[in-house]
């Protein structure tokens, strides 16, 4: 006679009912955020192994009356999930558990790493990658493929498929205050060809150097070495770029990052704002505005972009690297009139135009307010695991400054005298396996006290993992 406890059916059944056990609460969610607590809940159940690889789900329905919840909430949890590869889904033969899925050890699972080797990583420049909508935009793109004229599919204009042009338009001058006349919008590759373009553009001009933050993003400077110019480093103070170093300087095109400025978090203010536009107007220059997390504000609504302030003096530059996939390599660029033509055409000798199903697919994604859906949830997230390691740093870091406003992907973390210098708190930290990245690396002029200020991103980190993650950082460099 075999026991209950030997029983492998019995066995499987009580495991599932501890898992559908785990689903309650999502169940018992307010109704807008049910749908997000129930794949969540089921996808940390099968994370957990609670739900072994192999294991089979109730179907749909069944499971639905268990919660007492709409079938609809339980189909999308499970197309969900299968898409991300948690589940598999035969037809006919109903939905399981992935073979891929495996249970990790906590900690492991927790602290998974975009760094090799590294048990916590604060790197900052990455979204959390998980939560790119993989429903809504395979949904979009069976759309956009049965609806695409035939005639689309040929070389596409180099400025962008009309229609994304178009939603483009309306989304930035919604959502960011930009001056979006659908024919001065280009779609490109990312920030990353916008800023080519402009270099190689502003080098047949002439123009030699180009003005860069200091601290700032050390992509600017190679990008624009690749179209044959130098840059001049500009320091900053609290309120944006420093306008007598701007004018002493020489240069008449700087790149700013004014909305969100990378990486001292800082927001220009409303006098280094109009400053910068009055500078551009005297010298007949050109600002370009690499609006890159503008989106992403926690605590009151964002502030503008400065290219609705002059649109004739400001290029403005995004992409949905951050807001969906680095991946994706889907941005846009809007010139003033006096440079459209000139970018166009590098635009057209440089790659012809991006591929037109993309352009498509995310146009359907905007018009149907579905990117508006995704920068909500975005907002939601990355506020949580900001005020999670603003918290953390408070409890295992004590008298942390945090510095920056409440928006985008990273912080800034000033840490007390005690804990330099930066070189051996570095090497503490990378000894440990948590990777971080300092100030320092970000500029030209490095500071010369001993001080320890840390570049933080938390977008891609769970709180747990930056609960778990700011801990190990503070035993493996506790001072001596």
């Amino acid at each position: 006679m075999t026991s209950s406890g030997t029983n492998p059916e019995g066995a499987a059944a009580a495991g599932r009912a501890g898992a559908w056990d785990m689903l309650l609460p999502a169940a018992s969610a307010p109704a807008r955020a049910r749908g997000r607590a129930l794949q969540a809940a089921l996808r940390e159940a099968v994370r957990a192994g609670r739900l072994a690889p192999g294991t089979r789900l109730p179907s749909s329905r069944e499971l639905a009356a268990d919660l007492g919840v709409s079938r609809g909430l339980v189909t999308e949890a499970y197309e969900q999930l299968t898409a991300e590869g948690y589940l598999r889904s035969d037809r006919g033969a109903g939905t399981w558990v992935g073979g891929a899925a495996r249970a990790a050890d906590p900690l492991v699972r927790d602290l998974a790493p975009r760094s090799p080797g590294a048990r916590a990583d604060f790197l900052p420049g990455t979204p959390d990658l998980s939560l790119f909508p993989r429903a809504a935009w395979s949904a979009a793109q069976r759309g956009v493929l049965a609806e695409l004229p035939h005639h689309t599919l040929g070389y596409p204009d180099p400025r962008g498929l009309p229609r994304l042009r178009g939603a483009l338009a309306e989304l930035l001058t919604r959502r960011r205050g930009v001056v979006a006349d659908p024919e001065r919008v280009m779609v490109v590759s990312g920030v990353a060809q916008a800023t080519t373009l402009l270099g190689f553009v502003l080098h047949a001009r002439g123009v030699r150097a180009v003005g860069v933050e200091d601290p700032g993003s050390p992509d600017h400077g190679a990008l624009y070495a690749s179209a044959g110019l130098g840059v001049v480093p500009l320091p900053l103070d609290g309120e944006g770029l420093d306008g007598g170093a701007l004018r002493a300087s020489g240069v008449r095109a700087v790149v700013t990052t004014p909305s969100h400025q990378f990486p001292s978090g800082i927001a220009y203010s409303a006098r280094r704002r109009a400053e910068l536009l009055d500078w551009a107007r005297s010298v007949d220059g050109l600002v370009v505005e690499d609006d890159y997390d503008g989106d992403f504000r926690y605590d009151r609504a964002p502030v503008g972009a400065l290219q609705g302030l002059d649109p004739e003096h400001v290029a403005y530059t995004g992409s949905v690297s951050k807001s969906l996939a680095p991946g994706l390599r889907l941005g846009w660029l809007l010139v003033p009139a006096s440079l459209a033509e000139e970018v166009v055409e590098r635009k057209r000798t440089m790659d012809l135009g991006n591929p037109v199903v993309d352009q498509a697919l995310l146009a359907r994604f905007v018009e149907r307010g579905d990117y508006d859906r995704q920068l909500r949830r975005c907002g939601r997230a990355y506020r949580e695991r900001r005020d999670t390691l603003v918290a953390a740093l408070a409890e295992h870091l004590p008298g942390t400054e945090v510095s920056g406003i409440a928006a985008g992907l990273h912080v800034i973390a000033t840490l007390p005298g005690r804990y330099g210098p930066p070189r051996r708190f570095l090497a503490s930290a990378a000894g440990a396996g948590v990777a971080v990245r300092p100030l320092s690396d970000y500029t030209r002029t490095p500071a010369e006290d001993d001080v320890v200020r840390l570049v933080l991103g938390y977008a891609h980190v769970s709180p747990a993992r930056i609960r778990e993650g700011i801990r190990l950082l503070a035993t493996a460099t506790r001072p001596g």
